[in-house]
């Protein structure tokens, strides 16, 4: 099994997408996700819809939003809300992890593995097949 980080980008736009993305495949949510880290002493999130992979497909897509927003816990945020709202409409609960930030690594392949192997220590997801 294949699995990928597709990264959406920050803002509300990529966030309503990412929205749009889970209500469009709520029958293969495998879990929604919060990923809190620091980055220059500002505490950020980034939100993670994973989805099963389709059938008869091999891959299981990670789609982010990278540390978008401000830590709901220091700091609630309409977009935090709204991811939320979602986990309540697809009944899912909000995954949290602590992790460190993408600006620690050289590249962003390298940071997507570093998370990968994070989710599957805390197995979040399967491991490779």
């Amino acid at each position: 099994m294949i699995q990928r980080f597709i990264l959406l980008g920050e803002g509300y736009n990529d966030l309503y997408e990412l929205l749009e993305i889970a209500r469009s495949n709520h029958s293969r949510i495998h879990m929604l996700l919060r990923l809190d880290t620091k980055i220059n002493h500002q505490e950020k999130s980034s939100l993670v819809l994973i989805l099963h992979p389709a059938e008869p497909g091999k891959m299981m897509p990670f789609y982010l939003c990278l540390e978008g927003i401000h830590n709901p816990n220091s700091k609630p945020t309409e977009r935090y809300r709204l991811f939320e709202q979602l986990s309540k409409q697809v009944e899912k609960t909000i995954h949290k992890l602590e992790v460190k930030s993408s600006d620690q690594f050289e590249e962003n392949d390298l940071y997507y593995q570093y998370l990968i192997g994070v989710l599957r220590m805390n197995r979040y997801i399967p491991p490779l097949q």
